[in-house]
């Protein structure tokens, strides 16, 4: 069975809302759509206090190389650009539209009927990806566009698609595979076109046989194009584990997919493209997970960007009386919510509800030398080390000992029977040693 070779953990999967087909969430009475929504710099504002905007318009523009454009989710008048808090806990300036009718910009194809030929040049190709404010769906947010520049001196071989959804509970790209599959194929092929790779895999994890059936059943129509069931187990989906899992190739310590061929993204960022290339549609909306084992009725919504994460609670039958946590994301990467007016993002995969009994986190023991985080660490790192070494801010040490490599996937947290906080001490070591190495530039 494929997989990568190093650690990895098998957590419950949970995954309540595979069988729910998605639903078209309402729209909100406000949507806040934040300038800061992809990996890089945030995009400027292009529209102000007042201004009447039509969902689809462009409202911010990403001007620097990695950064993505912002576009009204909504039709309606811009109340106010001003701080919100997002599922981070931190302020970030938003454009906040007061939604009136659902009027779009013109040049939007809104019909869904398939569209496989593309004509467009590979240069042709990313700038529509860049135009429309594509980036990763996977959670990682990096702007499409870029990825598909393939830097000089560089060679693209594979085109990896992630179907693999391995976080717990997540079911978002389960159910766009089984329902958007023929336009999650022609987005693969568009981004071959850009790249010009004749190959392109689709890995898939062993609990999604349904989607490894239907999507192998397309692909015989796509040429260069394969699926590959993958074993179960987590972080099957980080882009360097998925690359060893399919072709047995290992990015360097601090290198890129490029360097060894390859360009990875996600099956939902594969339909954005679609969409932005074959139809002009900018990514203003995504597919959003709502689930938990206390929730009424766990669902997959589309969703706009902008909308309040509570807007998606009532859909799936409002917050339980029991409910302990609510969290953003998967329940190994994702960040507990402390309001629940936060507003849907193009990286929001998920939100789960956890019961007062599910939430709390182990109480701290002192560590009893295990070595279970060293054995399941996918990077080959000694988090148990780095904890340490970040907890006492020995920061060049950090560094030596890769804390970089660290991809924050939180397997040495599930692991660890003593409770300790592992990746949380980690994370500010990371964070410190970025800026050990900024300072050494400045």
């Amino acid at each position: 069975m494929k997989t990568f070779k190093i650690g990895g953990v098998h957590p419950p999967e949970n995954k309540f809302s595979e069988k729910e087909p998605i639903q078209t969430l309402p729209l909100p009475k406000t949507v806040s759509i934040p300038l800061s929504q992809h990996l890089g710099v945030p995009a400027k504002p292009i529209v102000a206090k007042g201004d009447k905007v039509k969902t689809g318009q462009l409202i911010a523009k990403g001007e620097a190389f990695i950064s993505a454009n912002i576009h009204a989710s909504a039709s309606g008048k811009v109340a106010k650009i001003d701080a919100v808090m997002d599922a981070s806990g931190y302020r970030k300036t938003c454009i906040i539209i007061n939604v009136e009718e659902d009027e779009w910009e013109e040049g939007i194809d809104r019909d869904t009927s398939l569209i496989k030929d593309c004509s467009l040049s590979p240069k042709e190709i990313v700038d529509k990806v860049n135009e429309n404010g594509i980036v990763g769906m996977g959670g990682a947010t990096f702007p499409s566009h870029v990825k598909l520049m393939v830097p000089k001196g560089k060679k693209a071989e594979y085109l990896i698609i992630n179907g693999v959804e391995c976080e717990p509970y997540l079911t978002a790209d389960h159910r766009m595979m089984l329902e958007k599959g023929e336009e999650i194929m022609v987005g693969i092929t568009i981004q071959m076109k850009a790249l010009g790779v004749d190959k392109a895999i689709i890995g898939i994890e062993n609990n999604k046989p349904d989607a490894i059936k239907y999507m192998s059943s397309l692909a015989k129509d796509y040429k260069g194009i394969s699926v590959e069931g993958l074993e179960v187990k987590y972080p099957q989906g980080a882009e360097k584990q998925l690359i060893k899992a399919l072709i047995n190739r290992e990015v360097p310590s601090g290198k890129l997919p490029i360097e060894v061929g390859c360009v990875v993204h996600n099956v939902g960022t594969s339909f954005a493209v679609y969409e932005a290339v074959q139809k002009n549609k900018p990514l203003l909306e995504r597919v959003v997970t709502v689930t938990g084992g206390i929730l009424k009725k766990p669902a997959n919504f589309w969703v706009r960007i902008g909308t309040p994460v509570n807007d998606l609670l009532e859909g799936a039958g409002g917050l339980p009386d029991n409910t302990g946590k609510v969290v953003s994301g998967g329940p190994m990467m994702g960040k507990a919510l402390n309001d629940l007016n936060v507003p849907v993002t193009k990286g929001t995969s998920g939100i789960i509800i956890f019961s007062q009994q599910e939430a709390p986190r182990p109480p701290v023991q002192n560590c009893i030398r295990c070595a279970k985080c060293l054995t399941i660490c996918p990077m080959g790192l000694e988090p148990y080390l780095l904890a340490i070494l970040s907890d006492k801010k020995r920061v060049e040490e950090c560094e030596e000992e890769r804390i970089l490599d660290c991809m924050e996937c939180g397997s040495c947290l599930y692991i660890c029977p003593s409770g300790r906080p592992l990746l949380d001490q980690i994370r500010v070591g990371k964070n410190l040693t970025q800026q050990m190495i900024r300072s050494r530039s400045n």
